[in-house]
């Protein structure tokens, strides 16, 4: 028996679909996390390439976009367990080149801007709020890394009763192993995951 056929027999693995308005989530998509050297791996870069024309079909459509981005206090004032875990978080600052949105992800007027301390992009950052108050009700998750703060992301995303969206093509992570791994658990029990050429092609005849 196969691990899909577990899942199946379970029946897991079943379709949420898009909803009315989809909002896309952008997970720390910045400097230092598409740095092989800092804290990113050898396909985080591939993905914020392919997000940009993703990023653009939301614009175009006038569809709520937010951005994450890891930022701690210049003083470690508000370290947590999260850094030890991490030590180098704590390089992540406000004005931290490696904490800055990548050039082709920088947001524009209207984005919202989520900082954050810990893995999910909703935790404690009023980002659920936010999404509601824009009339969305399908958060599409792209970013980094796949095993990590996606993954948090988007558990949270259900959690907040978002129909939730991964576009494989535009998450990474720092090994193929836990990136593949994760996509499979999302798919099975959080999230749908599609490509972003078969999500446009939804997102247009919604």
């Amino acid at each position: 028996m196969s691990r899909e056929d577990v899942y199946r027999r379970q029946n897991m693995g079943n379709a949420s679909g898009i909803g009315a308005r989809c909002a896309l989530v952008l997970v720390d998509f910045v400097n230092g996390f598409v740095d092989e050297n800092a804290f990113g791996g050898p396909h985080i870069e591939a993905a914020a390439r392919a997000t940009e024309p993703l990023l653009a079909a939301f614009r175009e459509r006038r569809l709520p976009v937010a951005h994450s981005r890891v930022v701690f206090a210049d003083d470690g004032a508000d370290r947590n367990v999260f850094c030890l875990k991490v030590p180098p978080l704590l390089t992540l600052t406000e004005t931290s080149q490696a904490s800055q949105i990548v050039p082709g992800l920088v947001p524009v007027a209207g984005e919202r801007i989520v900082r954050k301390t810990v893995a999910s992009a909703f935790f404690s950052t009023g980002l659920a709020e936010w999404l509601r108050m824009q009339g969305a009700d399908t958060a599409v998750v792209v970013g980094c890394t796949t095993s990590g703060c996606v993954r948090a992301t988007v558990v949270d995303a259900m959690q907040h009763n978002f129909r939730t969206v991964v576009i494989e093509d535009c998450v990474g992570d720092r090994a193929l192993e836990p990136h593949e791994a994760n996509l499979f658990d999302m798919r099975q029990k959080y999230a749908d995951v599609m490509t972003r050429d078969a999500f446009l092609y939804q997102l247009s005849r919604s």
